[in-house]
């Protein structure tokens, strides 16, 4: 008997199924069948002398039959069920088949069952698989996996023989092997064909994705055992994700309602892969991974409802790269009925993480700063301060939007995360446009968050003239902005307030070097957003010092004088002007009869 291996073909044959109509009319035709074996319901009419000169567990069975009822009709239930028996009868009778990587793992299970060792007879079956394996499928990762691919309908039986084990073993050492080789090739190759090389997906990343996850999980550890490189690993999640959760799409994420289950999966089965690869995210900080890839398994994670721990970890991860995510990437939709339309909450919790990742940041830098003006860390909380008062710009007009929810947003960010308030003003006037209903305190409470001082000229502008606002807070953008204005045509440039910030920073004797260094280190933002806001406002005088500038140019023609033409810069401002004080009285006397809708920003 000969039973060939196909170490030498690419490609898998399948397994055939001869044995039936071969046993139909009986192998031997003068001799008949004296043994059925049962199994899953399909009767095997065989004979009892060659298979229990291979099989202990046949030969057992025999020996102890009482009578020849009961020898006549065996019932089994060999792993791999009828075809893997057909295969081990086949042996048993001496036929030649083929072991292949497809077969191999339900021959060697089933061997195992029928105990055919070689202490029954030699050369037996345990021992051919046994060399398939050990000489061809661990030799190779095209095999390993598609053996190991097989085991999936053999969970219990392949793992006592150890064949996933030695599978995932075999894997990750291949792959670290072709690893180095690639590594050794691109030393020796010029640059350009170095780079070329090296940005060239290993082909394993993509075999990969036909593993089911608990197999797929262990082989990714053994890979980071073995020493493969991190951005392999990476592109291997990615691609395994892409392939197995459907909904990772951007055409479908975006709208829970179309992210619809792979229909080889259950809902159950993604929320175990959406678990499992963020729990094989490599943790190195040198490899950033993709924050759309991050954001689209967050998304999954909260529309299977994943646990709290896979949430929180996707949260962090996009949390210490906030400064880097677009508003559309913050667009998260809320799973939940009833309520607001975005999920506020996990960005709350994304903008804890990016601050507390600043926080610690200082923390390690005690005894030197690092953050002027410019520099990275201080660019980043500025980036994540236009990002969130754009993100709540948006999110304003949604009129399931609480106020509670809105406002534990906008106090989240320190205030020298913004230079100036033009965004969280326009963000502020958006949702008091979408929500009338809100009373005068309730409004107080939200207006009060905005820094008058911080507005631009255009915003004050704005505001004076915004019917929306309360009393109080068109007051007091007057009041700054007459101050303003007064500096200007002064020359001064608010040199006071400056001093006076200064003077109220200076740390007390009595303070432990601790709270000494973080009093100076509040010193030092205050300081520095305070040139910010000068800078801020020598740009809004040098365009009115350029209009003033032009309107001198243009007298002559027009029969001006040079006062008339300051009259008018000033007059632009919109602070002095005699309609002003008026204006403003029957602002409040229209306030009693209803609010007026006029002037929005949004």
């Amino acid at each position: 008997m000969e039973i060939s291996n196909d170490s030498n073909s690419r490609h898998f044959s399948p397994t055939p199924r001869l044995f039936n109509a071969f046993f139909n009319y009986r192998i031997f035709q003068d001799v008949a069948g004296d043994i059925t074996v049962v199994i899953d319901g399909e009767s095997f009419l065989l004979h009892k002398f060659p298979l229990a000169a291979r099989s202990g567990k046949i030969r057992k069975m025999v020996a102890d039959a009482k009578d020849l009822i009961n020898l006549s009709r065996l019932e089994l239930n060999p792993p791999g069920g009828p075809q893997a028996f057909e295969l081990a009868a086949k042996f048993c009778y001496g036929m030649n088949f083929e072991i292949t990587a497809a077969n191999v793992a339900q021959l060697r299970c089933a061997a195992e069952y029928l105990e055919m060792t070689e202490d029954v007879r030699e050369q037996n079956l345990i021992a051919r698989t046994e060399a398939y394996l050990n000489e061809v499928v661990v030799q190779s990762i095209e095999k390993s996996l598609e053996v190991l691919s097989a085991c999936e309908t053999l969970p219990s039986a392949a793992e006592e023989v150890g064949i996933p084990d030695r599978c995932v073993d075999a894997i990750a050492m291949n792959a670290y092997e072709e690893q180095l080789a690639s590594t050794f090739s691109r030393l020796g190759c010029d640059d350009e064909s170095a780079e070329l090389k090296g940005d060239r997906l290993d082909w394993w990343v993509v075999d990969l994705s036909v593993l089911r996850i608990d197999f797929y999980h262990r082989v990714i550890l053994a890979m980071v055992r073995v020493g493969i490189r991190t951005s392999s690993i990476v592109a291997s999640l990615m691609h395994y994700a892409q392939a197995w959760l459907k909904g990772l799409g951007k055409l479908q994420i975006w709208n829970p309602a179309r992210a619809k289950p792979n229909p080889g999966t259950t809902e159950h089965d993604q929320k175990a892969i959406v678990e499992t690869i963020v729990n094989l995210l490599p943790t190195d900080k040198c490899l950033p991974i993709p924050l759309a890839f991050l954001f689209g398994i967050l998304r999954l994670a909260i529309i299977l409802d994943a646990n709290i721990a896979c949430r929180l970890e996707l949260e962090k991860r996009i949390g210490s790269h906030l400064d880097m995510v677009s508003l559309d990437d913050l667009l998260i939709p809320s799973v939940q009925t009833g309520g607001s339309l975005f999920d506020i909450d996990t960005v709350c919790r994304i903008a804890v993480n990016f601050l507390q990742r600043v926080e610690d940041e200082e923390t390690e830098e005690c005894w030197y700063d690092s953050g002027d003006i410019g520099s990275p860390s201080h660019a980043s909380v500025l980036n994540v301060g236009r990002l969130i008062d754009a993100y709540l710009a948006e999110i304003a007009p949604d009129p399931c939007l609480s106020l509670q929810k809105f406002v534990a947003l906008v106090e989240l960010l320190p205030d020298y995360a913004r230079v100036i308030d033009d965004g969280l003003y326009r963000a502020v006037d958006i949702y008091l446009k979408a929500h009338p209903s809100l009373t005068e305190d309730e409004c107080k409470k939200l207006c009060k968050y905005i820094d008058c001082q911080k507005l631009s000229q255009e915003a004050c502008n704005h505001a004076a003239q915004n019917d929306r606002l309360p009393v109080q807070m068109t007051v007091r953008v007057l009041y700054f902005d007459q101050i303003r204005l007064k500096n200007a045509v002064s020359g001064s440039s608010g040199d006071g307030l400056f001093s006076q910030r200064i003077s109220s920073g200076v740390p007390s004797a009595a303070l432990s070097p601790r709270d000494t260094y973080a009093s100076l280190r509040r010193e030092n933002r205050e300081l520095k957003l305070e040139i910010s806001r000068l800078r801020m406002r020598l740009s809004d005088l040098e365009k009115e010092q350029a209009f003033m500038k032009q309107a001198m140019m243009d007298k002559s023609g027009n029969g001006k004088t040079f006062f008339t033409s300051l009259s008018k810069g000033i007059g632009r401002i919109g602070i002095f002007s005699s309609r002003r004080p008026t204006r403003k009285k029957s602002q409040k006397l229209a306030r009693k009869g209803g609010r007026s809708r006029r002037h929005s920003v949004s």
